[in-house]
């Protein structure tokens, strides 16, 4: 039976409470994992593994949280911003992201701004 985004959202919503030990109310879809929640680069590997088991489904490395791919490479960043290539290879890696605000100043110091919970429940549920 498929899940409706509203029990997508409290899955999501308890994965993240218990991998980063904040408060159900401060997980709500426009907050920001690493700005709002507090997460670390080493939290994202407990996030997709405690969704793998939540779900029951397999997260491909580097699907969910990309950024990483991206910035090692010079033909997506340049002088700190992405590149038309770096923002089209973003935009196919993470369909189930509003990039929209990003694309105004694509500044990869911001990059973590856009692993929001609504990006997570949004992936969960294309993949559910």
């Amino acid at each position: 039976m498929a899940m409706d985004r509203d029990q997508v959202f409290e899955k999501v919503q308890e994965v993240l409470v218990d991998a980063l030990g904040v408060d159900e109310e401060e997980v709500s879809e426009k907050a920001t994992l690493m700005g709002d929640l507090g997460a670390e680069s080493i939290d994202f590997l407990d996030i997709v593994f405690r969704l793998e088991k939540a779900f029951a489904i397999k997260i491909p490395r580097e699907e969910l949280f990309p950024a990483e791919a991206l910035m090692g490479n010079p033909d997506y960043v340049n002088n700190g911003k992405l590149t038309a290539s770096g923002m089209a290879m973003l935009k196919e890696k993470m369909p189930h992201t509003d990039l929209s605000n990003f694309e105004k100043d694509p500044d990869i110091n911001k990059i973590g701004d856009l692993f929001t919970v609504a990006s997570i429940v949004n992936y969960v549920q294309s993949k559910v």
